[in-house]
């Protein structure tokens, strides 16, 4: 209840600021997050268009409305804001690690790799778009490569469970499989919902080794 509150004390403040100065796009922008606060949608969506027009360059208004068009299940919306959002701001490893997730629903492989190796070249320590990078890889084959990156991220975050059972899955289609089943058990422990032909595959390990 007291979040709720502060939410609406937050929102209360971005209102009165943009009716002292309506062409404030960071106000707008500010307006907006808090109404995602609430998931009001409808009006968030309007209040980043507002910030848009205000404040062209502003990139994470447009990451904003790309996720509400995933939200609502608009992954070319989605997509489409995120450009708009690397195009209105150079280097925004944001923007270019949302097109990537995005291309990998799709299916288009190549193209997210390119875009997630984009993201990661402007920020480093990007952690989501190398775990989302290692799965690219992995889909796409280069089991080694992801293995190789989902290890660096588990260097700076060591309870990231996307990373774990990126690494159960590539380990497995190595062969190396003490390995993969540690990486499962610890993706497990971690709370992460592993894909129910892994987690077969792990038992029918275990049976075969005990």
């Amino acid at each position: 209840m007291e979040q709720a509150n502060n939410i609406e004390d937050f929102i209360a403040k971005q209102r009165a600021a943009i009716a002292m100065n309506p062409d404030c796009g960071t106000s707008h922008y500010n307006l907006a997050i808090g109404l995602l606060g609430l998931k009001k949608y409808d009006e968030a969506e309007k209040e980043l268009k507002e910030a848009i027009s205000c404040s062209p360059t502003l990139a994470e208004a447009y990451v904003q409305l790309g996720g509400i068009c995933l939200q609502r299940g608009d992954l070319d919306g989605c997509l489409a804001y995120n450009q708009q959002a690397v195009h209105s701001r150079a280097g925004f490893a944001e923007g270019y690690g949302n097109i990537g997730f995005v291309h990998l629903q799709k299916g288009n492989i190549d193209k997210a790799i390119e875009a997630l190796e984009k993201a990661i070249r402007w920020n480093p320590n990007f952690i989501q778009a190398q775990a989302t990078l290692a799965n690219a890889y992995l889909m796409k084959g280069e089991a080694d490569k992801s293995i190789d990156l989902n290890l660096r991220v588990l260097r700076q975050e060591p309870a990231f469970a996307v990373a774990h059972n990126n690494l159960a899955i590539a380990y497995l289609e190595k062969g190396e499989y003490e390995l993969a089943v540690g990486h499962f058990d610890q993706a497990k422990a971690l709370g992460y919902d592993v894909a129910p032909e892994i987690q077969n595959e792990i038992e029918r390990i275990r049976k075969n080794t005990d």
